[in-house]
């Protein structure tokens, strides 16, 4: 029943299954509404895995307020901050893989998938999270010391060295587009895996850029928020964090890394082996001989019904190693 005159109950001349798909910001939008409620889902699911992080900086106030002693404190900082990670790379590759599967629009049991390669893809995305991590540390550290060093030694030397750091933390965010995405999308050892989302974030300046100047806006967005208004500004920012923005970012960075991923490491391993990829083969039309039924979307005529259609697909297997760019 629907909740305005006909509603849902009504159906339309269908949709043509070979109708061009929608590109850029369009195909945003169309799985964000889509999936709105499943990305909010999986945003709650996903910052569970920031609780030892959360515990740490808990603790560290909890220091600075004489609550706890500096002993106990910094251990209890360090366990967390250990902790998470070893956890951050192995979530995150269990994100990106139920955000690909809703880019190539495969069947998702979304919890599910989501622990199913967090641990099958635990070893190679823990040691990616983990380097992540110590290269926020190290650039978070680069900015406190090397200014300092410069001015106390008089010294230009450092505000090179500073450059460098920078320039470094930003070949690796490039990457980080491609690394999980990778690791959960083919079977390349983490070599492979590094040295292709190397070439990768070159070879896509354009879409990387963009990509990056998106998630940028919203980091330097959520700081400001939080960190120059009034509290209750900064309470709304922080109930909202276990929300959004990570599985929409995620999302966005999917659609604009993926198909790269596909077009330069995927397919090529099929093409050689004279095979079609099974994540093209989803969208395939059957041919004449083929079909058991004819596809009439886009050409029925509008009727009333009241019985639901179920669509089913076939789900693909991880099974192809990908092309190493050389």
């Amino acid at each position: 029943m629907g909740l305005f005159g006909k509603g849902f109950s009504h159906a339309g001349s269908g949709i043509s299954k070979n109708a061009p798909k929608k590109k850029g910001f369009f195909r945003y939008m169309e799985l964000f509404r889509a999936k709105f409620w499943k990305l909010i889902e999986l945003n709650v699911f996903y910052t569970l895995f920031f609780i030892p992080l959360i515990l740490a900086v808990v603790c560290f106030i909890l220091m600075l307020n004489g609550t706890l002693t500096t002993g106990t404190a910094g251990i209890l900082i360090a366990i967390g901050v250990l902790l998470f990670m070893i956890l951050f790379g192995p979530a995150t590759a269990g994100l990106m893989k139920v955000m690909r599967n809703f880019v190539v629009e495969k069947p998702t049991f979304m919890i599910h998938d989501f622990m199913k390669t967090f641990r099958a893809e635990f070893a190679h995305s823990a040691v990616v999270g983990f380097l992540d991590c110590l290269l926020v540390c190290c650039v978070a550290a680069s900015f406190y010391v090397y200014p300092r060093l410069a001015e106390q030694t008089g010294s230009n030397f450092y505000y090179v060295m500073l450059v460098i750091t920078l320039s470094i933390s930003l070949v690796a965010l490039l990457m980080n587009f491609y690394l999980f995405l990778m690791i959960v999308s083919t079977n390349l050892s983490l070599k492979n895996v590094i040295k292709n989302s190397f070439f990768l974030g070159i070879v896509c300046l354009r879409q990387n850029v963009i990509t990056l100047l998106i998630v940028a806006v919203v980091a330097v967005g959520i700081g400001l928020l939080a960190f120059h208004t009034n509290l209750m500004v900064l309470m709304i920012v922080l109930t909202l964090l276990p929300f959004i923005p990570a599985t929409f970012l995620a999302l966005m960075v999917t659609l604009n890394s993926y198909p790269s991923i596909q077009k330069y490491i995927i397919n090529p391993y099929y093409e050689k082996r004279g095979e079609i990829n099974p994540e093209l083969e989803i969208a395939k039309p059957a041919s004449e001989e083929e079909a058991v039924f004819v596809d009439m979307g886009g050409k029925e005529k509008p009727v009333d019904l009241q019985k639901e259609t179920v669509r089913t697909t076939k789900d693909p297997a991880k099974q192809h190693k990908g092309k190493i760019i050389s």
